[in-house]
């Protein structure tokens, strides 16, 4: 994958790993990509929530160690 932007929200709890994901894609291109780094458990459906209500795509959802790693695709 050829990711465009990464973001290190680990240590944040919701709702801020979502809007700095948000502010993030609002600065980016339409088809580009936007990797989300978290250690929220909880971001993991809310990114989910997040890709429905905005028409982004969710690319890809991991979990490695106690990182939970979100790939968004700019609508």
């Amino acid at each position: 994958m050829d990711i465009h932007k990464e973001i290190d929200t680990r240590g944040l709890n919701c709702p801020l790993p979502i809007l700095k994901a948000k502010k993030s894609l609002n600065e980016m291109q339409s088809g580009q990509l936007l990797k989300v780094i978290s250690t929220d458990p909880g971001s993991m459906r809310d990114f989910q929530a997040f890709a429905r209500q905005t028409g982004n795509d969710l690319v890809d959802q991991q979990t490695v160690g106690d990182d939970f790693i979100h790939v968004l695709r700019r609508r």
